[in-house]
């Protein structure tokens, strides 16, 4: 499976965007994968049913990855939660081949990973599920990812209850990128314009 090389600007979504900048800035201090307790981005309670945290064990090869939180939207879109669960088990053998690789890509690089993927809804309305991998850990070894899952459709309505499961379809991958460019923080030019004014 081949990633593309990237920077953050990839990120569409605002609320991602605001996700991987808060990761950006512990990682441009120190220039390795920051701890997860440091991560505290802006407007992250907003977030939350988005996001899904899970462990890491990078002694198994490949690296096993357990899901740790519940009551998110993944768990509408795959039918169930996924609570204390692997996540090749709780993904299945249909889904597990095109996803997993993603999740080793974001262990092995300790780098963030951006995919989207279109699939239909159970209305055969086109939905695009933007995916985007935070890693954390210490010592240079990943330990832990959060995921950042968002549905969109043109259509504006669509149905994510079993999006995921919902027909024979698999989703059809669209881009694979591993965000490895300039990653810093960059300030919002709005700000930085008033802080020229007020200090300058």
């Amino acid at each position: 499976m081949e990633f593309e090389s990237a920077n953050p600007s990839i990120v569409k979504s605002i609320r991602q965007r605001d996700l991987l900048n808060g990761w950006l800035r512990l990682y441009a201090r120190d220039q390795s994968t920051p701890r997860v307790d440091e991560y505290e981005p802006e407007r992250l309670d907003d977030e939350r049913l988005d996001l899904v945290h899970y462990s890491v064990e990078a002694a198994y090869q490949p690296p096993r990855l357990t899901i740790r939180s519940e009551g998110t939207r993944m768990a509408h879109a795959y039918g169930h939660t996924g609570k204390d669960r692997t996540l090749d088990d709780y993904l299945g053998s249909r889904l597990a081949p095109i996803v997993m690789p993603v999740y080793y890509e974001c262990i092995a690089r300790g780098l963030p990973v951006y995919t989207i993927s279109d699939i239909d809804d159970i209305h055969g309305r086109l939905v695009a599920y933007e995916r985007l991998l935070l890693p954390f850990g210490e010592d240079g070894q990943v330990t832990r990812i959060i995921a950042s899952l968002k549905t969109i459709s043109e259509d504006g309505h669509f149905e994510i209850k079993n999006l995921m499961r919902a027909g024979d379809k698999l989703p059809a991958p669209k881009l694979r990128a591993v965000i490895d460019r300039d990653l810093f923080h960059r300030i919002p030019s709005r700000i930085a314009a008033a802080d020229v004014l007020e200090f300058g």
